[in-house]
């Protein structure tokens, strides 16, 4: 492959085999429109085009998806991930084996649309709490077998990723509780069996903060509370666990929950409810 970039050296093999998938689903046995008209040799080259404002991303996932179907695409972004383009920038060019060219391209237009949709939501929520101390971060409600490209997508528009899946830390919901018997017992039956991850509980009333502050819980869930109920958890915490809000959060209340001090907000619309942002592929002349 003559890309500047190479993108599957970078991307990790869960990406790659995500981006296969991809292709094998709209693919299958081969592309019959494309291979019927486009003889072998032929080749050609174009230009990635955003066709709104917002935050890029995904364009090496792009890329990626070219190069697997054929490494002598040449792929070459013309801006950094996670950067603001305008309606009408070019974003990539490419060119190389018109047929790989032809049957990766609503692949991996998919690709990038998602991300920086994703991306761009993002921004706006960071861009919202800008000046107080809350991060915003995702949750696990993302595509099925796309996870880890939602979350790139959220940390190039200047997010921070949650737990990336149920292995990685402990996170004590209320039907966790519910079955437990009460919060204390949870806890104490998560930690005697994973004592290295980091447990956080869900709190849904004040007295759940002062229980989970006295189990010596480094990190509570604040489950769609009030604003006021909000204000209270973070007075009465004091700094002893990092507090996270979550549930109903917006971009019209986002801001007026970071005020609160609270030192996360979890959004799962970041990932289930961002718009697809607007690319196309247009063929140069050769």
């Amino acid at each position: 492959m003559s890309a500047e970039v190479m993108p599957g050296n970078t991307l990790p093999p869960e990406v790659l085999s995500a981006i296969q998938q991809a292709l094998k689903e709209d693919i299958g046995s081969g592309d019959v429109t494309t291979n019927s008209i486009v003889p072998r040799e032929a080749r050609m080259s174009g230009h990635i085009l955003a066709k709104q404002a917002g935050v890029i991303a995904g364009l090496d996932v792009a890329g990626a998806t070219f190069s697997l179907l054929d490494r002598r695409v040449k792929f070459t972004p013309r801006l950094d991930e996670g950067v603001r383009v305008e309606n009408r920038q070019i974003l990539a060019r490419l060119s190389g084996p018109a047929r790989a060219l032809l049957t990766g391209e609503r692949t991996a237009l998919n690709f990038l649309g998602r991300m920086s949709g994703i991306a761009t939501l993002t921004r706006q929520f960071v861009e919202a709490v800008a000046g107080t101390k809350a991060i915003i971060l995702d949750t696990r409600k993302t595509v099925p077998g796309l996870r880890l490209l939602d979350k790139l997508a959220v940390r190039r528009g200047g997010g921070q990723n949650h737990r990336i899946g149920l292995y990685d830390m402990i996170l004590i919901k209320d039907n966790h509780i519910d079955f437990a018997g009460s919060l204390a017992e949870a806890v104490r039956r998560a930690q005697a069996v994973h004592s290295g991850l980091q447990v956080e509980v869900e709190a849904r009333t004040l007295e759940d903060v002062r229980a989970a502050l006295d189990l010596g819980v480094q990190r509570i869930l604040l489950d769609n509370m009030s604003l006021e109920m909000l204000t209270k958890a973070v007075q009465m915490t004091a700094g002893r666990a990092a507090l996270e809000a979550s549930g109903n959060v917006n971009l019209d209340n986002v801001r007026a929950v970071a005020e609160t001090g609270v030192d996360y907000i979890s959004i799962g619309a970041l990932t289930h409810s961002a718009k697809v942002f607007d690319v196309s592929l247009d063929w140069l002349q050769s």
